[in-house]
């Protein structure tokens, strides 16, 4: 027994004494690490903003009722924009800070920490990561108006962040682009096959950032049009999208769990819960649009759009074209034919001299016509048109562009809101026959957010006239509702 209790004791003595180092792998879960290389959180950054801005779910991202292209068959509450049922404006909010913008930040602290990476390669990276978050924030502000900025994303450190003013935000937005296209000159690598939008090209990543300085400039022009008309010509001069190989796209797959979104609320969920609404069919139907048969099935010809937010019956009206029942559809959160509407618009408000609003709205609309899988015949005989030209489809340039614009932004939704909401076109929106309430400028915030940061959120309603459907983001000025 002694010596039993002897070997014990010197068993546990070697173990105590043993190299602590040889036990430092122990709690480590493998499958699940604590620390991950920035090009992980890139990818799983990049994968989220796609998947959250091309959904469909209602539970976060109801734009594309918002823009009045779709409507509900059986459930009514969101084209009837109740937001607090489901908490959409606290989920949306949630899933851009936490599953964004939170793995960004941490990704260019990773980057800078990085003591064997070279200058320009560092300078690369951080700038493709800060162009990916200039454009989650200008969603973010789109979308509520004033939020949290400034003493966001700083965890325990702090809890109760203030709501920033949305100009406030916007303003350094401007130079946070500028910041990250110095840095993407820097001529180093990026993230390769990391990068799932552009495959680590600089080059496009800088097309891109110059294109989303074109479209705050362009949609902040009613609130500081002398300010918007540098930025314009900045971008512009610097180089935005010259085709639709520059499109910034996501490559979905065939199989869960990265198919598009839609897709799964379409096919996989084994529901029919979204049909055509009347008042994107009652737009696009009379102008023969060869993109027809592509946002629109062709279950009853002629198309039939069901009454905006009332339910109705899945089979008895148009149903969803096709090509967004394929898991693999692209996503896209920025085209070359959204670019070139914005060249038109840029140049009827003055902010550019070149070229002319007619032919970047000609080859805006043709260029849409062609990624849906037209031709530019099709596009020809499409604007030669009087309902569609651009000298006589209208009585004002917002008419002519609004209406375009919004049928080529079809199923993006955000986009699509976003430009009602600026040109006031196209002025078919309805007010839902339940809740009879207007088209909402905005989200309100979240269910809980009076609750959890009570003096902050205050703060920020106060400033927006109210944390109201009702209130307007700052550059949202000149819109007359419907």
């Amino acid at each position: 027994m002694k010596k039993m209790k002897k070997l014990i004791l010197i068993t546990l003595l070697i173990g105590i004494t043993y190299s602590c180092e040889d036990f430092d792998g122990w709690n480590i879960d493998d499958k699940n690490p604590s620390e991950v290389p920035a090009d992980y959180l890139i990818t799983s950054s990049e994968r989220d903003l796609f998947l959250r801005m091309t959904s469909t779910s209602v539970n976060y991202n109801i734009f594309k009722l918002f823009a009045q292209n779709w409507t509900e068959t059986q459930y009514t509450d969101e084209v009837n924009y109740d937001l607090t049922g489901r908490d959409i404006g606290g989920n949306f909010f949630l899933y851009l800070y936490r599953d964004m913008l939170i793995d960004l930040v941490e990704a260019d602290k990773i980057l800078n920490a990085d003591e064997f990476m070279s200058a320009d390669e560092k300078s690369t990276k951080l700038g493709v990561s800060q162009l990916l978050q200039v454009f989650i924030w200008h969603v973010l502000v789109d979308t509520f108006g004033d939020v949290p900025y400034s003493q966001a994303l700083q965890g325990v450190e702090n809890l109760l962040p203030v709501y920033d003013n949305d100009e406030t935000i916007y303003t350094d937005l401007f130079a946070r682009i500028d910041t990250a296209l110095s840095q993407l000159s820097a001529g180093g690598s990026t993230f390769g096959s990391a990068d799932l939008i552009y495959n680590g090209s600089a080059a496009q990543w800088i097309k891109f950032g110059n294109s989303l300085k074109l479209k705050m400039a362009v949609r902040t022009a009613d609130f500081d049009a002398t300010r918007s008309a540098t930025l314009a010509k900045e971008a512009v001069d610097a180089g935005v999208f010259g085709s639709s190989s520059d499109n910034a796209s996501f490559p979905f797959e065939a199989s869960p769990p990265n198919t598009n979104p839609i897709w799964t609320s379409l096919v996989q969920s084994g529901r029919n819960d979204f049909i055509l609404a009347n008042t994107f069919v009652d737009l696009i139907v009379p102008l023969n649009d060869p993109r027809s048969s592509v946002f629109m099935a062709d279950n009853h010809v002629p198309y039939i759009g069901a009454t905006y937010g009332v339910g109705a019956s899945y089979v008895d009206y148009t149903h969803i074209g096709d090509l967004f029942h394929t898991p693999d559809l692209e996503g896209v959160i920025m085209s070359y034919s959204e670019v070139q509407f914005l060249l038109a618009e840029a140049f009827e408000r003055g902010l550019i001299t070149d070229g002319d609003a007619e032919t970047y709205y000609n080859e805006a609309v043709a260029a849409s016509i062609m990624y849906w899988g037209g031709t530019q015949a099709d596009a020809d005989t499409y604007l030669a048109q009087a309902s569609v030209a651009y000298s006589t489809a209208g009585d004002s340039w917002k008419e002519v562009i609004g209406n375009q614009k919004y049928i080529s932004l079809y199923g993006r939704g955000f986009e699509s809101w976003s430009s009602w909401r600026l040109l006031d076109f196209p002025n078919t929106m309805t007010r839902p026959p339940i809740s009879l309430e207007p088209v909402p400028r905005r989200y309100i915030y979240g269910n809980d957010d009076a609750e959890v940061n009570g003096a902050n959120y205050d703060a920020a309603s106060a400033a927006m006239g109210g944390d109201e459907k009702s209130s307007r983001v700052f550059w949202d000025i000149t819109g007359q509702g419907n």
